[in-house]
């Protein structure tokens, strides 16, 4: 003969309402993106996205040219990127990404925001600056803000 205990009903709340937490915490961190497509063309559905307030800039930067490296994590890896900016006026006049890829699926992601993010941010506030999503890769511009960050720190006049 088996014997069965019941679970007490304290306990099934409980596992239940922990359940629920753990479904909002992963909603938490989920992003959405609604913006202007970038126009690189070869994948459908390729979308931009920054924040932007024109040419100006609310901060005080030096002229030059300035690098920094950005980590951001994905499933698979810690991936990193080097971003180089040239500012005049706290105003990005050029932008130049490398990727530096360790797992295959972040090559490709990686070079498609490469693709995208001159379109994105050359001739914008380096204060206005803050991209979520570009040609179709949402992580890789974690690593690009932080960068960014960086550099906003370095360049501070």
């Amino acid at each position: 003969m088996i014997r069965t205990t019941a679970v007490p009903r304290t306990v099934r709340t409980s596992a239940a309402l922990l359940g629920i937490a753990g479904i909002a915490v992963l909603a938490g961190c989920s992003t959405t993106s609604t913006t202007s497509t970038t126009g690189s063309g070869s994948q459908s559905g390729t979308s931009g996205s920054s924040t932007s307030s024109g040419s100006t800039s609310s901060g005080s930067y030096k002229d030059g040219t300035f690098s920094a490296t950005g980590s951001y994590q994905t499933p698979e890896s810690v991936e990193t990127i080097d971003v180089t900016v040239t500012l005049a006026s706290g105003v990005i006049e050029s932008v130049e990404v490398t990727g530096n890829p360790q797992a295959r699926e972040s090559q490709q992601y990686q070079s498609q925001f490469i693709g995208g993010i001159s379109a994105e941010v050359v001739g914008k506030s380096i204060d206005s600056i803050s991209v979520s999503r570009v040609a179709g890769s949402s992580l890789t511009s974690g690593g690009f803000n932080k960068a960014i960050a960086e550099i906003k720190t370095e360049a501070a006049a």
